[in-house]
């Protein structure tokens, strides 16, 4: 099914099986391989090189080199190239979307949207080319003058998750090469094959030499990540991931104080007022809860709803996701696909075997399953009700297609529950209070907050989290300066 899939490319040059350095497409040094599977049917779809430490080096230095040169391009020149790259991903739209569902399992339509999701990066960034000025500032003196100047900060590194492959490109790349700076992109292993696409429509745009480089790994990620860290040519690292690998990387990167930009786990609470339209808070859960299967980082993973309509809610919400159909993501229909692997379904079903054993009821789902005969990584749609506090997915998220209800009583409970956690990434909350939409969003200790409404990222709004959620910020006017340094310029004006 994978190879008949791939044949409906209209641009086969789109599928790429080789690493991409210095402009040349290369097999990695020590000529080992990894596969990539579909995770629907967990046929092999593509064979990558497995690059080493020596490949990652190859690749700092064709950055750095570049750089040489790139950091002195106009930003009317980069936005340009940015723009090109932009038309060319919606151009070739479909083929990036097949792509995508095939290496990571999402429904073509989520994919998609994905795909203009990602080019909306390129565009944003473009126009934040040409605005990355300085300023004049008062002296004291009055024989001086002090005026400041941003310049890119030079190799920038970015690591990027399989949930969203392009995106989470594009989304640091666009910024990097909109500041001026020249990039080395370590893909997700399980997901590299949009990224490798995406470097092609790059190269096509008009990107010099050399400012573009993707090492492929998926069993050297460990050295492949250390090297960009500890290399003192990168002045730039950006991850997207877990905390604990966030954390180890902030201590490589400390060797050299490279700056760097997390965005790591979070346990985004969604927290439904008795005031809400219980339609408005039903889909607004569905989207937030099932996009690409519920794995994503600012997933609802704690769903509060207060008790004068949790009864009338879950029973809506459990009505509405009886209707999503699950299966293969290239086929028509499809709701949700598959898990990634196998680990995420152990996960899932340990988090739902856990949360009975405290006290939950099943309401809909509960176990793995295989739609239509496939032998990938799904589960089935799952409502758990009444929810403890001691549950596992109180502290950890699920990342999965599993729906977790927990019943409140007061604004100051359910404030303090959202808190309770080491992390602090995204949040929702339904309701029709004005003041509570306020009181509410100011007090929840989180970079985000979703107001009646399940979706929270948008290329113009600054993306990132507090506490163990990571810092920095992506996308927005704020996210091109996590590749950009400020020089400060004191003159003497008198003779």
């Amino acid at each position: 099914m994978a190879s008949t899939s791939l044949s409906q490319l209209k641009r086969k040059d789109l599928f790429q099986q080789k690493g991409y350095i210095a402009e040349l497409w290369v097999d990695s040094a020590s000529s080992a391989t990894f596969d990539v599977t579909n995770p629907a049917t967990l046929e092999t779809i593509a064979t990558l090189p497995e690059m080493t430490v020596a490949d990652t080096e190859a690749a700092i230095a064709a950055a750095h080199e570049a750089f040489q040169t790139y950091k002195k391009t106009t930003g009317r020149q980069r936005a340009g190239w940015l723009r090109r790259w932009y038309n060319l991903c919606l151009e070739h739209i479909d083929d990036l979307a097949l792509v995508l569902t095939l290496e990571n399992g999402k429904p073509l339509a989520e994919a998609k949207g994905e795909v203009t999701y990602a080019a909306s990066f390129l565009d944003w960034f473009a126009g934040e080319a040409e605005r990355t000025h300085g300023e004049v500032v008062p002296a004291a003196n009055p024989n001086q003058r002090i005026l400041t100047i941003k310049q890119p900060l030079g190799v920038a590194a970015c690591l990027a998750p399989w949930n969203f492959p392009i995106a989470m490109i594009t989304r640091k790349v666009g910024a990097a090469l909109a500041a001026g700076c020249t990039t080395v992109w370590k893909p997700a292993g399980e997901t590299p094959l949009s990224a490798l696409a995406q470097a092609v429509l790059a190269q096509e745009a008009g990107f010099p030499k050399g400012a573009i480089n993707v090492i492929t790994t998926l069993n050297n990620v460990a050295e492949v990540g250390e090297a960009l860290c500890k290399s003192k040519l990168v002045r730039k690292l950006s991850f997207t991931g877990s905390t604990r690998v966030g954390k180890l990387l902030a201590q490589q990167c400390s060797q050299n104080l490279t700056k760097l930009s997390l965005e790591l786990g979070g346990n985004s609470p969604f927290i439904v007022f008795d005031d809400a339209k219980i339609e408005t808070a039903v889909e607004a859960c569905l989207l937030a809860k099932f996009r690409n299967s519920g794995q994503t980082c600012v997933t609802a993973n704690r769903i509060f709803v207060q008790e004068g309509i949790y009864d009338k809610f879950a029973a809506a919400l459990v009505e509405r996701i009886k209707v999503l159909k699950v299966g293969n993501g290239i086929d028509s229909g499809v709701n949700i696909g598959p898990l990634t692997h196998n680990r995420a379904v152990e996960k899932a079903i340990g988090h739902i075997n856990d949360a009975k054993a405290n006290g939950a009821s099943i309401l809909l789902g509960g176990s793995a399953c295989q739609p239509d005969n496939l032998q990938g990584y799904f589960i089935q749609p799952t409502v758990l009700s009444g929810m403890s506090t001691k549950s596992l997915t109180t502290r950890e998220e699920v990342f999965a297609p599993v729906v977790a209800l927990y019943p409140f009583k007061t604004e100051e409970e359910v404030v303090a529950q959202a808190n309770d956690c080491d992390v602090g990434l995204g949040s929702f909350i339904v309701t029709e209070s004005m003041p509570r939409i306020w009181m509410v969003a100011e007090g929840l200790e989180v970079g985000m907050v979703g107001v009646n409404l399940g979706i929270l990222s948008a290329c113009e709004c600054p993306f990132g989290g507090v506490k163990e959620s990571g810092y920095g910020r992506e996308g927005g006017r704020h996210g091109i300066d996590e590749y950009l340094t400020t020089k400060s310029i004191l003159m003497n004006v008198m003779g």
